[in-house]
């Protein structure tokens, strides 16, 4: 009767439908993997609104709540190219930044939700609100310096690559 009861029970645990966890959903930075390119403005202290162009490129690891980013625009009288590392964890986003081209470097915090990233990179005299969206193959971007500086706003549409 024992060697029975071991039968049927090894035959009941085939015959159980398998339980298999559920994939864990892909972490905040997943739809920015890749190559992006476009055009945008930046708006200068003196009234000026000049076209920019820009190129990013996104590194995303650690099942998309690690990233790394390379962004450069240009306009005419204008440049910056900025690099940088954040994380997201419970839906904030902490990290680091740095600008070559004016030798600056600083932190970043902000929330993540969905598809919306609002952030705000700080780092000696100089602070920027930062807002990103995705949409499948589009993304805004927009910075707004704080305090005296000669940009008062970017705002820049990029395309995935």
């Amino acid at each position: 009767m024992i060697r029975m009861t071991g039968t049927a029970l090894a035959a009941a645990l085939f015959l159980l439908p398998a339980t298999h966890p559920a994939p864990a959903a892909p972490g905040p930075f997943a739809a920015l993997d890749g190559t992006w390119s476009g055009a945008g403005s930046v708006n200068m202290t003196n009234g000026v609104r000049e076209p920019l162009r820009c190129r990013a490129r996104y590194d995303v690891a650690g099942g998309g709540d690690s990233l790394r980013l390379e962004l450069q625009c240009a306009s005419a009288s204008y440049k910056f190219v900025l690099s940088g590392e954040a994380q997201a964890r419970g839906g904030a986003i902490s990290g680091a930044w740095s600008e070559s081209s004016r030798n600056a470097s600083g932190t970043l915090e902000g929330r993540v939700a969905g598809d919306r990233i609002q952030a705000t990179a700080r780092g000696g005299n100089f602070a920027a609100n930062l807002a990103l969206s995705t949409r499948g193959k589009r993304q805004s971007v927009t910075i707004e310096p704080q305090g005296t500086t000669e940009v008062t706003n970017v705002s820049v549409t990029l395309n995935r690559q």
